[in-house]
């Protein structure tokens, strides 16, 4: 590695010494000081050497008294004790017994939860870490300057990170990467769950977190550093009343609708929403041992790393006794407190909910996003796991294995681990020792849409729950040729008679008008086919138009894709503002109208489309009450036989409308095969 990149790893720390590789998945080389070589190895050889120091002088001074006795010919004998009256012993030991029972549970109660795990008990690496680059080279950083803090801070005079927050979706790697950190640094690594802070008692809730900060200093200068980690740190760090944790609202996720994040850094109070200024909001409000109580104490014990310990405390409060009998000139210096190596971390799933004054520099420094791994980094996921899980040969095709990291987007690691654990219970459930690809397929199928419930339908209900799903891929093939289509069913599945399952082929962050204009009209084609080929309509399309409303409602409401740029997310201070961006649109007269219009307009459109393609309507319908179901290229099997035979079967080939290309195509022309 070069000396630029060995200067990046350690952010200007300076330190020369012991260092060793860490992989990136990207192949990088990540380069993390050897232990013994930094400040912490150091620190711990030096309180090495006082402990055995002390063992000594408390071992070696009685022992040279007992030994000058036995010499002297005055041997000291520990069995001649002084005999104690038992009727004066027995009061003695009760009323020991009920204090000790009485101020046990005040004790007790207030002891610190945590666990502590040596470096040698973690198995997790940082080689183990995969998916989240980014991530990673961050921590790293992180660590060699927790490694190598006392050479930057004397040398170049910075402050190294005492707090990193770690935020993410559930089983996006938070936990697992602390403990390779742990590993890593070879400290201690205290690990708790915030939960393990509450207690019925009060003001036991506020000493337990006292104790574990103790714990955890103590540790740190046995240790010459040490990791502590607080799980859902969510759970006592909740913003307090009058707080507000953040100053513009997090648009997209109101409205579902990916966007560009806004504008940020502008001298103007209007990027916030209503005009409202930014920044924190207090109003007045009593705190006690509840949530704000709580909080207090968090912040109090995230300041105070340095604090002095016990024998210095009662050092200088001698030494301030002796200063008042002494003039000015002659007055005794007090112990300054140690510096204590410490490295905190927390994780949530809620950072946007914390009490702003947690995530202010000097106590959580750092704040790490942990993102679900996008496609590269899900092939790398696979291969990791892969690596130790038994599968055939085919799952060693590298057309596979990509297709496999195309088809699961929106998974965590956690997830994609969770999917070949269940294809290999597949697997055992066939006989075998080893997965195959259909057992992935079918554990995907599985996890994704439910297992499979027959019902006995009856033979109207079963033909029209066929058309209904038939109309949904018919208009998903004509006119979203980026969606891939995966599984065409009627076999009731969770809440769901029938459903078709379709994602986007390729992995996007923004969608385009006509994108989300398809996913209406594939929402209204069951419905449409039903009017088609029953005259009537069922209660069936009542989940598409929850779903085709929601998104004609963000395409006006929050996108600028209707006939009104105003943003209804910015509305405050109203009867819509605590509702989402759906209930603001349809709760204005002119947005209700707006999205109206939009599905109404869909709607025929969708219609002039299947009255002219009933025969691709027809032949899914068909092929679905005879198999049940159709996965993957049997869908589009079954649409290009139909195409290719054309409405009378005799082979003409009609031409089908491609509303997003513009122009006319096809349609066997049009085949789009999934992944394989």
């Amino acid at each position: 590695m070069g000396d630029q990149q060995a200067s990046d790893a350690t952010e200007g720390a300076g330190v020369v010494g012991q260092t060793y590789l860490t992989r990136n998945d990207d192949g990088r080389d990540l380069q993390v000081m050897g232990r013994g070589a930094a400040d912490v190895g150091r620190s711990r050889e030096l309180l090495r050497k006082r402990r055995l120091l002390k063992l000594i002088l408390f071992v070696g001074l009685p022992a040279a008294f007992l030994w000058y006795r036995i010499l002297s010919g005055n041997p000291f004998n520990i069995f001649n004790l002084p005999s104690i009256d038992p009727l004066l012993l027995v009061p003695i030991l009760f009323f020991v017994l009920l204090t000790v029972v009485l101020l046990g549970q005040f004790v007790f109660t207030g002891r610190s939860p945590h666990v502590t795990y040596r470096p040698e008990q973690i198995e997790t690496r940082l080689e183990d870490v995969k998916g989240i680059d980014a991530v990673k080279e961050d921590v790293v950083r992180s660590l060699n300057l927790f490694l190598a803090h006392k050479q930057f801070q004397s040398e170049m005079g910075g402050t190294a990170r005492r707090g990193l927050l770690f935020e993410g979706a559930p089983g996006t790697g938070k936990t697992y990467l602390a403990k390779a950190m742990a590993r890593e640094a070879g400290v201690p690594f205290l690990f708790v769950s915030a939960t393990s802070f509450q207690s019925m008692f009060y003001g036991a809730t506020a000493k337990k977190i006292r104790s574990y900060f103790k714990a955890l200093r103590k540790a740190a200068r046995q240790e010459g550093g040490a990791i502590g980690f607080i799980e859902e740190i969510d759970a006592i760090a909740m913003a307090r009343g009058g707080l507000s944790a953040t100053a513009m609202p997090d648009v997209a996720r109101m409205t579902g609708a990916p966007d560009c994040g806004g504008l940020t850094g502008l001298p103007s109070i209007y990027a916030t929403a209503g005009g409202a200024p930014g920044g924190m909001v207090m109003s007045p409000s009593s705190m006690s041992e509840g949530v704000g109580g709580v909080v207090n104490e968090l912040l109090v014990q995230l300041q105070s790393f340095d604090e002095p310990t016990g024998l210095q405390k009662m050092q200088t409060k001698f030494i301030d006794r002796l200063n008042l009998y002494l003039p000015l000139h002659r007055q005794l210096k007090r112990p300054a407190p140690p510096s204590t190596n410490l490295l905190l971390i927390a994780a949530t799933n809620r950072a946007d909910n914390l009490d702003p004054a947690l995530l202010r520099p000097g106590r959580f420094d750092r704040r790490l996003t942990f993102e679900l791994p996008a496609k590269a980094g899900r092939r790398v996921l696979i291969d990791h796991f892969l690596t130790t899980k038994s599968h055939a040969p085919e799952l060693d095709d590298e057309e596979r294995r990509d297709a496999l990291a195309g088809v699961t987007q929106g998974y965590t690691p956690v997830m994609i681990e969770h999917l070949f654990d269940e294809a290999l219970v597949n697997a055992v459930r066939r006989g075998e020792r080893t997965m195959t690809w259909g057992d992935v397929e079918k554990a995907r199928l599985v996890e994704e849409v439910g297992m499979g419930q027959p019902v006995a339908y009856t033979v109207h209900e079963k033909r029209l729950i066929a058309t209904h799903e038939a109309g949904h891929a018919t208009v998903a093939w004509l006119v979203a040729p980026q969606r891939r289509l995966e599984v065409l069913t009627i076999v009731k599945r969770r809440s769901a008679l029938g459903m078709l399952a379709h994602g986007d082929r390729e992995e996007v962050y923004t969608r385009s008008r006509a994108e989300m204009t398809a996913l209406i009209q594939i929402a209204m084609g069951g419905q449409v086919a039903e009017e088609i080929f029953f005259g009537d309509v069922s209660t069936g399309p009542g989940g598409d138009l929850l779903y085709a409303t929601n998104v004609a409602a963000e395409m006006t409401g929050a996108c600028g894709m209707g006939e009104t740029l105003m943003s209804y997310a910015a509305i405050q201070n109203s009867a819509f503002s605590d509702t989402n961006i759906v209930g603001r649109v349809l709760g204005d007269p002119d947005g209700r109208a707006h999205v109206e219009e939009l599905l109404q307009r869909q709607k025929v459109t969708v219609r002039g489309l299947l009255e002219s393609n009933q025969h691709l309507v027809a032949a899914l319908r068909d092929a679905l009450i005879d198999r049940h179901e159709l996965i993957g290229i049997e869908i589009t099997d079954v649409l290009d036989a139909a195409a290719e035979a054309g409405p009378d079967g005799t082979g003409s080939v009609r031409p089908t409308i491609d509303l997003r290309a513009g122009h006319e195509t096809a349609s066997p022309d049009r085949r789009i095969d999934p992944p394989a």
